[in-house]
């Protein structure tokens, strides 16, 4: 519990952090579709640190489940894989990046997945 807390926490200031030091600092300096690739990394990033709050909450009411506890890891490691290469695009230029992007959604799609079985088995 404590750690989805951690995560959340830290993944929130670094989604504020990078969405403003994109604002801020990148705009003039990214063209339009790299800038484009650099915004969806942080509305990304925003939507699965809000998924992280979502489940450390649940984990602190008392749900108890691996795979609730899985979604906590892959939702971190979706972000990081995810945002963090689209990031990292649209700052380089470096093309094969967004080849690993992908590999950020599946991680996400299964940490949903895992947040909508432990839903599913609550209702039995």
């Amino acid at each position: 519990m404590f750690m989805a807390f951690l995560l959340a926490g830290i993944s929130g200031f670094l989604a504020v952090a990078l969405g403003a030091f994109g604002a801020h600092g990148l705009k003039q300096r990214l063209s339009a579709d790299m800038m484009a690739v650099y915004e969806t990394a942080v509305q990304y990033h925003f939507y699965h640190t809000l998924a992280l709050l979502l489940v450390a909450v649940m984990l602190q009411q008392g749900v108890q489940s691996a795979a609730l506890r899985a979604s906590v890891w892959l939702f971190g490691l979706g972000i990081v894989v995810f945002s963090g290469s689209l990031y990292a695009l649209a700052i380089s230029g470096v093309k094969i990046l967004g080849a690993i992007t992908p590999i950020g959604g599946v991680l996400f799609l299964i940490g949903w997945a895992c947040l909508a079985y432990t839903g599913f088995r609550s209702l039995s």
